[in-house]
C-alpha cells in the first residue's frame, strides 16, 4: 500500500488563564495536525509549535512521503531527516518530522489492525504520570487549586510547578510558592520544579539547596538546556535529580547531554525529537548509559511509546496539552490514580473531532 499526500491543519487555542514560566509567557497554544492515509486507514499525528510548522509540513515533507510504502516508517523517517539538511533540523523542521512520523506509526498500526502499544510491544500495562502546570503567573489560590485537584482529587502522587520567575530574579517568591505547594500536597506526594533555564549556575545550586528543605526531588532545567557543563555542575552539587532533554531535536543532542553527565533522567519529546522513531532510539541510548527517561508534554502522543520503554520513569500530564488533547480527540485517557493505560483501540486510539474544533482552525 502506498501513502497518499498527507493533509495538514493548524489550530490556535487560547489558554484558560495567562501562563508563564521562568523564561517565556503565552496566552495561546498552537497545535499542528497531520493526517496521512493508505488503503482503508488514516493515521493522525501532531506537534505543538508555530503555524510555520504546518507550512513546512505541507511544502517540504508531504510531497516527500507521498507514494512511499505505508509500512516502511523508518525509510520515510530517514528520507525526511535527509531532506531538511539545508533548512536545519532543530525547531520547525523537527516538529514537522515528528508530527508526520507519529501519523505514520498510527497509520501502520491501524493498517495491521493493532493498538500501537501492541505493535511496538509493551513492557508495562500502565504508565505513571505526573501533573504539570503551576505557572509563575498563577496566584496562590489558583496554584493551590490545581495541585489539590491532581493530588487529592485525581490521586496523582507526583506534581510539577514552574519556578524561575522573571528570568531568575524572583527567588524569594519562587521559594515561597514551593513552600505553599508542599503544604497543599502534603508530605507523601512527590514535588517537582521546572526553572526552564532561568537561573545561572551558582544561583541554581543555591536555589536547589533551599528546595531540598521542602523535599523537592526533581529540578528540571535549572540552567539553560544548551549548557551541559552547567547542568553537570548543578547535578553534582545537589541531592535532587536534575532533568533536561525536552529540546533534543535529534539523537546526537541526547548523546551530548548523556556523555556530559548532565542529567539524572533524560526527557524526550516525541513531538519535537523526530517522532516515535527517534523517541525509541533516544530511550535505548539512555538505557545503555544507565539512565531513566521521562516523556515531555503531549501525553497522548507518548502513552503507547512509554509503555514500550523499559527504562521509563513517567510521562508529563501537562496542563495545556491535556486540555487541548481532551478537546480535540475522542479516546482521551484518564490519569486518576496516577497512571494511564495506553488505548486498546487501533493505533494510538485517538480520533480527531474535526467538525467540533473547526472554530480554532487558523490554517
Amino acid at each position: 500500500m502506498r501513502l497518499r499526500r498527507p493533509a495538514v491543519s493548524v489550530y490556535t487555542v487560547p489558554t484558560d488563564a495567562p501562563e508563564a514560566d521562568g523564561t517565556l509567557a503565552w496566552d495561546t497554544t498552537t497545535v499542528v495536525i497531520v493526517e496521512v492515509s493508505a488503503g482503508h486507514a488514516t493515521g493522525t499525528g501532531w506537534t505543538y509549535g508555530p503555524a510555520a510548522v504546518g507550512d513546512f509540513l505541507s511544502e517540504c515533507l508531504a510531497p516527500l512521503v507521498e507514494g512511499r510504502g505505508a509500512l516502511d516508517v523508518p525509510a520515510a523517517h530517514e528520507a525526511m531527516c535527509r531532506a531538511v539538511r539545508n533548512a536545519g533540523r532543530p525547531g520547525i523542521a523537527a516538529g514537522a518530522i515528528s508530527a508526520l512520523d507519529l501519523a505514520l506509526w498510527d497509520l501502520k498500526a491501524r493498517l495491521l489492525e493493532l493498538p500501537l502499544v501492541r505493535l511496538l510491544g509493551a513492557c508495562r500495562e500502565r504508565v505513571p504520570v505526573y501533573g504539570s502546570g503551576g505557572f509563575t503567573t498563577y496566584h496562590d489560590t489558583h496554584l493551590a487549586a490545581q495541585l489539590n485537584g491532581w493530588v487529592h482529587g485525581q490521586h496523582i502522587p507526583r506534581v510539577k510547578m514552574k519556578i524561575g520567575g522573571g528570568r531568575g530574579r524572583e527567588v524569594t517568591r519562587d521559594l515561597a510558592r514551593v513552600r505553599a505547594a508542599r503544604q497543599v500536597i502534603g508530605h507523601e506526594a512527590e514535588l517537582y520544579v521546572d526553572a526552564d533555564g532561568a537561573y545561572t549556575r551558582k544561583q541554581a545550586v543555591r536555589v536547589g539547596l533551599a528546595l531540598a528543605e521542602h523535599g523537592v526531588g526533581w529540578f528540571e532545567e535549572p540552567v539553560p538546556p544548551d549548557d551541559p557543563a552547567g547542568l553537570r555542575l548543578v547535578r553534582d552539587a545537589l541531592v535532587c535529580d536534575v532533568a533536561a532533554g525536552e529540546y533534543g531535536y535529534d539523537l546526537p543532542s541526547f548523546a551530548r547531554l548523556i556523555t556530559a553527565g548532565a542529567v539524572d533522567c533524560l526527557q524526550i519529546d516525541a513531538t519535537r525529537c523526530g517522532g516515535p522513531t527517534e523517541f525509541l532510539r533516544a530511550a535505548a541510548l539512555a538505557q545503555a548509559h544507565g539512565l531513566d527517561v521521562s516523556a515531555h508534554g503531549a501525553p497522548h502522543a507518548h502513552a503507547a511509546l512509554a509503555a514500550a520503554v523499559p527504562n521509563l520513569r513517567h510521562i508529563e500530564w501537562f496542563h495545556d496539552h491535556v486540555r487541548i488533547e481532551d478537546m480535540f480527540f475522542d479516546g482521551a485517557l484518564d490519569p486518576t490514580g496516577g497512571t494511564v493505560s495506553p488505548s486498546a483501540g487501533l493505533g494510538h486510539g485517538l480520533t480527531l473531532r474535526a467538525e467540533e474544533i473547526a472554530g480554532f482552525r487558523v490554517a
